[in-house]
């Protein structure tokens, strides 16, 4: 018999409009995040600094969700469905527990961490939910779960899946949803397809990140599946970065759609999180187009 914790890995976001500011505190406090060499009391205060500014715009984001983030709610269905699939692999008498650990708000490291000490098991499997790796993601989250399991005294062994930008069942599952959205864009005006990243700050990628050249191999695979389907109407693909932060001499790996959605004609969105969806369709908006989204988006 064997016990296995799998814990699934995300962001986080608030759960109300109150812990937006606090949300967002903890996000910009992160080294990974803010990388400039400096003294951790000033990185405590460009936080404060920028989490104040920021939480207006920000609660008005959320709104259009209800007031929270969808994100715990859709990782925690993950998981049950996780390990739901992973109970039917398993031989008899074996046992596994998925677990989730959010990076800047509830469920954090430190009481998941305390929860699968709690279940004992003999192995732990790291799972980030970052299908392209980043320090800033992956490697954030990943440093800061080994240091809430030291502390909570877990010493099982664990293993870290790293990151699947090109795995077929992802590729395969992004590709459907836009091959799902497609035909609703038929008629007269171009259709293009904008697949849309979190931008980074250039001076992370230029240190060796590979989260760029990862999201393009993901978009590169993701066109060859579409390509092979013959049923699908003709458009043109589109790779853009969003939600630029922080001092505004910093370059980021930033094409807004404003400034790639040129022109009018019916754009599809590719994979992107709810929160960045409504800038994206405020962005398309003003340059004329109209925004298709495939029923499970």
């Amino acid at each position: 018999m064997s016990k296995v914790a799998v814990v699934l890995f995300n962001l986080g976001g608030p759960d109300s409009p109150e812990s937006v500011k606090p949300f967002l505190f903890n996000l910009f406090n992160d080294p990974e995040i803010i990388s400039a060499p400096m003294p951790s009391f000033a990185r405590w205060g460009l936080a404060k600094m920028i989490s104040t500014r920021r939480a207006p715009v920000s609660r008005g984001i959320y709104a259009h969700l209800g007031g929270s983030s969808p994100l715990l709610a859709n990782t925690e269905a993950q998981a049950r469905a996780l390990e739901g699939a992973l109970v039917e692999m398993l031989p008899p008498g074996d046992e596994v527990k998925t677990f989730v650990a959010m990076r800047y708000w509830h469920p954090m490291s430190d009481e998941t961490a305390r929860a699968v000490a709690d279940y004992a098991p003999d192995e732990t499997v790291l799972l980030p939910l970052y299908p392209q790796y980043s320090v800033t993601t992956t490697g954030s989250s990943l440093d800061e779960w080994r240091r809430a399991a030291r502390e909570a005294g877990l010493t099982a062994p664990a293993r870290a899946v790293c990151c699947y930008p090109h795995d077929d069942g992802f590729v395969s599952g992004v590709a459907n949803l836009v091959a799902d959205a497609l035909p609703k864009a038929r008629g007269d005006s171009p259709i293009r397809l904008l697949f849309s990243a979190h931008g980074l700050p250039e001076r992370i990628i230029k240190g060796g990140d590979p989260y760029q050249w990862q999201i393009q191999v993901t978009v590169e695979a993701v066109m060859g599946e579409l390509e092979r389907r013959s049923d699908l109407p003709s458009f043109e693909p589109i790779l853009c970065y969003q939600s630029k932060v922080g001092a505004p001499e910093v370059d980021w790996t930033l094409d807004r759609v404003r400034n790639r959605a040129r022109g009018r004609g019916r754009l599809r969105r590719g994979h992107r999180p709810h929160r960045l969806r409504i800038r994206a369709s405020g962005d398309a908006g003003r340059v004329g187009y109209r925004i298709w989204r495939s029923r499970r988006a």
